[in-house]
């Protein structure tokens, strides 16, 4: 199968099963020209908050997912590849923040969308 033939099955699957595929930006070119959606983790999840399908596909890593989930609780979220992380959101140490809230309680901890969501609740502001 060409990588057309597949593209062409992957447009006419999403269109029959009422799934929205986002892309982050940095994929290769054939996943883009699937997509509905191109873009940041943030402008994606906060698209696939407006969309009318009830599932998303996100071509991307695992936060990326989970902050689609958080922002459309309602929708099924799926992730293309299932083991696809980022080292940047896992450099964030609950028990390390933690203990400089406690060290330091007049600070506000503040994290970007990228820690996954078990992560997030450590920080003051996401």
């Amino acid at each position: 199968m060409t990588i057309h033939e597949l593209q062409d099955k992957i447009i006419r699957l999403k269109k029959e099963k009422g799934v929205c595929i986002l892309a982050h930006a940095y994929q290769g070119q054939e996943i883009w020209e699937v997509a509905d959606y191109i873009g940041d983790s943030f402008g994606l999840s906060r698209e696939a908050a407006r969309v009318k399908e009830d599932t998303v596909l996100m071509c991307g890593v695992r936060f990326m997912a989970e902050t689609v989930k958080i922002l459309s609780p309602q929708k099924r979220v799926l992730l293309a590849n299932s083991i696809a992380g980022c080292p940047m959101a896992d450099q964030m140490d609950k028990d390390l923040i933690a203990q400089m809230k406690d060290s330091m309680p007049d600070y506000t901890v503040v994290a970007y969308i990228t820690p996954q969501q078990r992560q997030k609740p450590s920080a003051t502001s996401v």
